[in-house]
């Protein structure tokens, strides 16, 4: 539980420079690469499972959206990053230490909407069902 709390909940970077602010929040995408891969590895095997239970509908994956969605989960994440330095330079010592927030905030939404295609397959496959049983 200890570990959950030091992932969610970092101390907020105190120095508030660019640099420290950059270093702060590099020194965390690691693990919030390895929450979001370990959730698409999750919602790969879930839709997979879901996929074979009859009526399904094979599902064959391309590795190009998946390397797409990883790009893309990054960039976002290089924006909290941004907004900090920028709200810092903006505001100055009135600015509030909400990184560790955003970051908690971002790797939630991250998650999210990494489970979201189970939900997307699972309804689909009720649907097929219910087509099949009121043919």
């Amino acid at each position: 539980m200890a570990l959950l709390g030091d992932v969610l909940y970092p101390p907020a970077d105190n120095r508030r420079t660019t640099l420290s602010l950059l270093n702060w929040w590099e020194s965390r995408r690691g693990t919030f690469n390895l929450v979001v891969g370990a959730t698409g590895v999750v919602t790969l095997v879930f839709t997979s499972l879901i996929s074979l239970v009859p009526p399904g509908v094979p599902m064959f994956y391309d590795w190009r959206p998946i390397a797409a969605y990883a790009v893309l989960a990054n960039v976002c994440y290089t924006f909290g990053w941004a907004i900090e330095a920028t709200a810092q330079k903006v505001w100055g010592e009135k600015c509030p230490r909400f990184g560790p927030a955003l970051f908690r905030q971002g790797l939630a939404f991250a998650v999210g909407l990494t489970l979201l295609p189970i939900v997307v397959v699972s309804v689909g496959w009720v649907a097929r069902l219910a087509m099949f049983i009121f043919r």
